[in-house]
């Protein structure tokens, strides 16, 4: 395969272009035309010779995303794409509206293994992995498409980010890069349903990004039912290796729990939320069940999710009802995916 350009590290860049018989300055010059002022072509690249074009041409790659689809919300300004990598898979990525400015939630995988009952993007099982340049350009090309700035990043689209580790390793250290986009580390959120090896991995970095886990439920034999991945990690592998990254990193977990009607939204679930999580400094988002049509269970009840959430806020727990964006649009990850794969 070809280099890849707009997936390395400048110090790459300096020994590809070293290979080329150039010299190593072009590298922070290409780097920061990719990542900084987000150039896909490098016909538009003014400072390079056609002949150094012509050479990156013939000796590299640039793997982004182009639009399929757009959809606008009509309810709120979310926005949600799908887009096609160069081997024409599809992705979906999601542009959120928020008081303190623009969040894109970004898939790490084109489709998913994990197999969450609920979950649309996992019913066509793993594809590939993405590229940290796809995952990038998730975010440039919608940037570019909206002439705006995004400053938080939220990893919880299509894929499990923990299983593509070191694409999201250099997809951090890119857009985190002083010499290209420069978003701080804080800014990302980082969505697993557990991998409990990889959470260990990943507090060897020290990063201060947010992790949040998908918990659903906090009954093992009954999240097992919903979230196989817990056969493999369960709570008694997942729950220490939380409190070593906590101990490491020092900054609160958050909790996913979707709300399903009469499955994990009674007094009982939310007691058992309390005993497992009980020595974690911990924040729960309450999801309602987003409907999809190969899972027939129904939503919790607002009633219901407003009872769970004073439960789990008498047990002491910092709790919100996540705000539902781009409901008119099946903003929820997978959806379009599908739908445009079964035309």
């Amino acid at each position: 395969m070809n280099n890849i350009i707009n997936n390395m590290y400048i110090s790459e860049l300096e020994e590809y272009f070293l290979d080329l018989g150039e010299k190593k300055f072009r590298a922070k010059q290409l780097f920061e035309a990719i990542h900084k002022q987000k150039i896909k072509n490098l016909d538009k690249l003014t400072t390079f010779s056609q002949d150094l074009k012509d050479k990156i041409n013939n000796s590299s790659e640039i793997y982004g995303v182009k639009k399929v689809l757009e959809l606008k919300s009509k309810l709120d300004e979310t926005k949600k794409y799908l887009f096609e990598l160069h081997d024409e898979n599809v992705i979906e990525s999601v542009l959120m509206k928020y008081k303190y400015g623009y969040t894109v939630c970004i898939s790490t995988q084109v489709g998913c293994k994990m197999g969450c009952a609920f979950c649309a993007s996992t019913k066509k099982g793993l594809i590939r992995n993405l590229y940290a340049s796809e995952m990038l350009d998730e975010i440039y090309e919608i940037e570019r498409l909206n002439d705006i700035n995004v400053s938080n990043i939220v990893l919880m689209g299509s894929g499990e980010a923990l299983d593509n580790f070191d694409e999201l390793i250099r997809f951090i250290e890119l857009i985190s890069a002083k010499e290209g986009k420069n978003l701080s580390k804080r800014n990302i959120t980082i969505s697993t349903c557990g991998l409990a090896d990889k959470i260990l991995k990943l507090a060897e970095y020290d990063y201060p990004i947010t992790l949040t886990i998908s918990l659903h439920n906090a009954d093992e034999e009954d999240r097992k039912k919903i979230m196989p991945i817990t056969r493999k990690y369960p709570f008694d592998e997942l729950i220490p290796a939380l409190k070593e990254y906590q101990a490491k990193i020092n900054k609160r977990i958050s909790f996913e729990y979707v709300l399903i009607d009469g499955l994990n939204d009674s007094y009982q679930s939310a007691l058992d939320i309390k005993n497992l999580l009980k020595d974690i400094k911990s924040h729960i988002n309450l999801i309602p069940l987003n409907k999809i049509k190969e899972y027939d269970e129904e939503p919790s009840t607002s009633e219901n999710i407003n009872k769970f959430k004073k439960y789990l806020e008498d047990f002491g727990f910092n709790v919100t009802i996540r705000r539902e964006l781009g409901a008119d649009i099946n903003a929820s990850c997978g959806q379009l995916r599908n739908n445009y794969l079964e035309q």
